[in-house]
């Protein structure tokens, strides 16, 4: 059996560090699989026109596309290179909610995020994200400082 542990990171290089953790932990456990998760905030509570839904839309794939070759293909290959099983997934959503739903999807055992810089970045992720993350997710959360 796989075993499987969500990496999600943030675009900071705090996820490089959540990266290296989760290495170490896949190299412990042996047969294992590193998703790689990004996560955009997006909230489905917006009353829009049917032209602002569909210029809403096309920012999500856009989104999605650049957060996909900025951060997801490039840590995929650096794992892929170094030995390790990996897959990208990028979705819209509540990082803490999507994060957990995509482990829960996956039947992965484990989530490792990396704590967040001094900017606007760290409330968001280590503030009301990853704490409600580590009090709520189906699953063991690590943060790495």
């Amino acid at each position: 059996m796989t075993t499987k542990i969500v990496i999600g990171l943030d675009g900071t290089p705090s996820g490089e560090r959540a990266i290296a953790f989760a290495k170490d932990l896949a190299e412990r456990i042996g047969t294992c699989e590193l998703l790689v998760a990004y996560v955009i905030e997006w909230s489905p509570f917006t009353f829009q026109t049917p032209e602002e839904n569909a210029q809403r839309h096309k920012r999500r794939e856009e989104e999605i596309e650049l957060a996909t070759t900025r951060v997801i293909t490039p840590a995929v290959d650096a794992l892929g290179a170094a030995g390790f099983t990996a897959r990208g997934i990028v979705r819209h959503g509540d990082v803490a909610e999507t994060l957990n739903k995509i482990t829960v999807e996956n039947g992965a055992s484990q989530i490792v995020v990396g704590r967040a810089s001094a900017d606007g970045i760290k409330k968001r992720l280590f503030g009301s994200s990853t704490q409600y993350l580590v009090m709520h997710a189906d699953v063991p959360v690590t943060v790495v400082n």
